[in-house]
């Protein structure tokens, strides 16, 4: 039986997506999530199986624009996202307190951004939690780069911003001219950050 050139490929990419599957059941995701070519797949794997967003909500893609929104400062007032962090790039950290690995990273996250100082990459951090359980966590566990605050649902930051699945923690690195560059699903581990970030 003679096969063509484009089932041989659609039998090749079958092949590699099970060997995947495989690995993944094997050892976890961790070791693929900690590649570029890894957290692409797992971010289009999330936005296939994902509802869509509510009518007059804008998501944001890799390579394209974050669309305009507000978020609440866990301090008081609010951001407008992008505009109020312009003419820098910004790590934008999506978590929560009763999420055990975004506790885990938030000292990397903090490490890194007293690293950036004031002309490097900003961070910003937005907790998709309870406000009153955010300033206790932050307490006990406190950074220095500033918190936003959101209700989980399906329009919050983390969805506009690309994580229409809600899983955490999530990262964006923005550009300077509100574009997004890279997403991140999962924490990142001691060090890693540095070179996630160089773009």
């Amino acid at each position: 039986m003679k096969l063509t050139t484009t089932k041989v490929i659609v039998v090749a990419v079958a092949a590699g997506l099970l060997g995947v599957v495989a690995s993944m059941l094997m050892t976890g995701p961790g070791p693929l999530l900690r590649t570029e070519p890894g957290q692409r797949l797992a971010q289009q794997m999330l936005q296939a199986n994902a509802p869509p967003a509510p009518e007059g909500v804008e998501v944001a893609e890799r390579g394209g624009p974050v669309p305009q929104f507000e978020v609440a400062r866990l301090d008081g007032g609010q951001w407008t996202l992008p505009e109020d962090f312009a003419g820098q790039p910004v790590l934008i950290n999506i978590w929560a307190s009763w999420c055990p690995p975004c506790i885990e990273e938030m000292p990397e996250l903090d490490r890194f951004a007293r690293a950036q100082g004031a002309d490097g990459i900003q961070v910003l951090g937005i907790a998709l939690d309870e406000p009153e359980a955010v300033r206790e966590f932050l307490q006990k566990v406190p950074v220095g780069y500033p918190q936003g605050i959101d209700a989980p649902g399906r329009a919050d930051a983390g969805v506009r911003l690309g994580n229409p699945r809600g899983v955490l923690p999530y990262s964006v690195l923005v550009s300077a001219d509100g574009v997004v560059l890279k997403q991140r699903i999962g924490p990142f581990e001691h060090g890693e950050i540095d070179g996630w970030a160089r773009h």
